[in-house]
């Protein structure tokens, strides 16, 4: 991804995000579920995510998953990016020495309030494992910055 510093007239409706590739390992997985307080073993004891769970390994939580889409629309605004919000509706796991892709594109943009509507998708293979909604703050223009609006100016 690029160091982008997007601005809302930099986007229009139909335009593709970059894909993000990644390759998930039990580390990956593992430190996602520590950083997120998961402690469910699912997320780090093969043994019983295989033998209790009926899975074929270890597999990525919830709370990690939000944040590699937080992730990949942030990699793609740039750093004052701000993300409003954000539903996902996962559909199969992601496991070890799976490869994550991140598709996406812009589903809307509203200019005069600084907002981008953005559908993606998290695949691994040829099956959408995640499909997601988020809803971007953009600056209006190069003295404006999404991380300042409050009250009025900011309603996702």
């Amino acid at each position: 991804m690029s160091e982008a510093n997007l601005t809302i007239q930099d986007v229009k409706e139909g335009d593709a995000l970059p894909e993000l590739s990644v390759d998930v390992t039990a580390t990956t997985i593992v430190l996602g579920a520590l950083a997120t307080r998961d402690w469910r073993p699912m997320h780090h004891d093969y043994d019983f995510a295989v033998n209790r769970n009926g899975t074929r390994n270890i597999f990525l939580n919830t709370p990690n998953q939000a944040a590699w889409f937080e992730r990949y629309v942030t990699d793609w605004t740039g750093p004052k990016g701000r993300l409003g919000r954000i539903k996902f509706r996962m559909k199969d796991s992601v496991f070890p020495d799976d490869t994550m892709v991140f598709h996406g594109s812009v589903a809307g943009v509203d200019a005069e309030a600084g907002w981008v509507d953005l559908e993606m998708e998290l695949t691994v293979g040829d099956k959408v494992v995640t499909g997601c909604t988020a809803r971007m703050a953009l600056p209006k223009d190069g003295d404006d910055n999404p991380w300042s609006r409050t009250g009025n100016d900011w309603k996702p």
